[in-house]
């Protein structure tokens, strides 16, 4: 929501949960599951009565819960936002962040403070620090935030420059020459986070949501219809998180991985195995969509395209 700086804060609820254990969110009757999926909204960017047309037209859809995968806004916005979401929509939101979130800050120091702002609102969940949700028996969702990881692409050779070198913190006080070690690693750490979590998913889950800013492979990173080319791979691919997936699928193929993404604000889809399938969503500056409607059916997780599902509104 659009934020008056004069308002205060909203009061809500206090209940800690524990990130080690799963969260089982099972609905009484499974068949009206339905997850919301919300990718790169940048709420900072949306005039009020936008955001109130997208909360209407939400509630119409009568979630179960909700995924955000990532940039909900920039600095102490994103955890304003988050309140008003959570005040707005009492059901499980389940969300990752993207580097539009770190702006204004260091990258642990926004990861601690939004892991404290979970800890404290009921409805929160920070995927990225919560460990598995079990939305109905068989189903599982786990979340990473990804980073663009100079694995894939042209790093050395590109022309590209993020807004990120200039409003995150760790980038602004490391000499650039640093900066491509600096985004290794995040992708490294992120992908060892996922893997761990992804291991310890009981035998019984055969199907597998999994929520993520940055797209894990350069076939799922969409721009204009097309995928991505070695200028713009570098920060728009997690590479660490794709190997991971590839490896895990491979591993496991009896269960089927369903990635959501967002970040290049293009949509797409993308079988990487027949096990393993990447749904890039779409994002415009100053609308607000709903990516998808999900629906768990015994085939898994469905996640329909259609323009019936995504209703934009414009500024």
């Amino acid at each position: 929501m659009p934020r008056n700086r004069a308002d205060p804060p909203h009061r809500v609820s206090l209940r800690r949960h524990d990130p080690s254990q799963p969260i089982d969110e099972s609905p009484e009757n499974d068949s009206s599951y339905r997850l919301a999926w919300i990718t790169d909204p940048h709420f900072d960017h949306a005039k009020l009565d936008t955001w109130r047309r997208w909360a209407d037209s939400l509630h119409e859809h009568r979630p179960s819960a909700i995924v955000l995968t990532g940039d909900l806004s920039e600095g102490d916005d994103v955890a304003y936002q988050l309140r008003c979401l959570a005040e707005t929509f009492e059901i499980p939101i389940y969300f990752v962040l993207g580097n539009h979130d770190f702006y204004g800050k260091s990258i642990a120091q926004t990861r601690r403070d939004l892991i404290d702002l979970t800890r404290e609102v009921d409805n929160l969940f920070y995927l990225t620090d919560t460990g598995i949700v079990i939305p109905r028996d068989g189903f599982a969702i786990v979340g990473e935030d990804g980073w663009g990881d100079a694995t894939q692409g042209d790093y050395a050779g590109s022309v590209v420059s993020l807004n990120d070198f200039a409003l995150i913190e760790d980038f602004v006080n490391a000499a650039p020459h640093d900066w491509q070690a600096m985004l290794q690693r995040e992708g490294n750490e992120a992908a060892a986070r996922l893997t761990q979590k992804l291991s310890r998913l009981a035998d019984d889950v055969k199907h597998v949501l999994i929520a993520t800013h940055v797209p894990p492979y350069r076939e799922a990173c969409w721009y204009e219809g097309k995928t991505t080319n070695d200028d713009w791979a570098p920060f728009f691919v997690c590479g660490a998180i794709g190997d991971a997936l590839t490896e895990i699928a491979k591993s496991n193929p009896s269960r089927h991985f369903t990635v959501l993404c967002g970040h290049t604000h293009h949509d797409g889809d993308a079988e990487i195995l027949p096990n393993l399938h990447v749904h890039t969503g779409y994002s415009r500056y100053g609308t607000i969509d709903i990516e998808s409607i999900i629906r768990i059916t015994e085939q898994g997780f469905q996640v329909p395209r259609s323009t019936g599902a995504k209703k934009a509104t414009e500024t």
